[in-house]
């Protein structure tokens, strides 16, 4: 089963980007460890990661033509894209939303996600582990 992880703005600069808030490993380590979880769980995991809202929006279409299931760490784009949030309500496939720090214990305004209302799930707060946990949803919701 081919999974995409899509990550959204600033997030190739894991490792560097204030680690103290999304900690040190950077983001081809976080590709790496993607890719050897999903291995673990059987699946062919594709990781992205783009700055430009437009992109996003076409990986999202084209995982709604091809019925991949996501992973999607929306950033930014997350509190008030919707043009990311309508391509994701288009996915036949399981979405599951994914952030490094729980976005609730953050500032306010981090606190809304337009993404989770059109998401499977959201898994938040555990670091890179939250892709772990979150391709293994994946691999269990899509085989039921």
């Amino acid at each position: 089963m081919h999974v995409l992880v899509l990550n959204g703005p600033n997030l190739g600069r894991l490792g560097s980007r204030e680690p103290e808030v999304y900690g040190s490993v950077t983001h081809d380590e976080l590709v790496e460890q993607c890719l050897l979880w999903g291995g673990e769980l059987g699946l062919e995991v594709e990781v992205r990661q783009t700055d430009d809202e437009a992109e996003l929006v076409q990986w999202l279409h084209e995982a709604s033509d091809t019925a991949a299931p996501v992973v999607l760490n929306p950033a930014a784009f997350t509190h008030y894209s919707y043009a990311v949030r309508d391509a994701c309500a288009q996915l036949t496939s399981t979405l599951v939303e994914v952030h490094l720090t729980n976005p609730a214990a953050r500032e306010e305004f981090r606190h809304t996600s337009v993404i989770s209302a059109v998401a499977t799930g959201t898994i938040a707060g555990f670091g890179a582990g939250s892709y772990r946990l979150a391709l293994r949803a994946i691999a269990d919701s899509e085989r039921r």
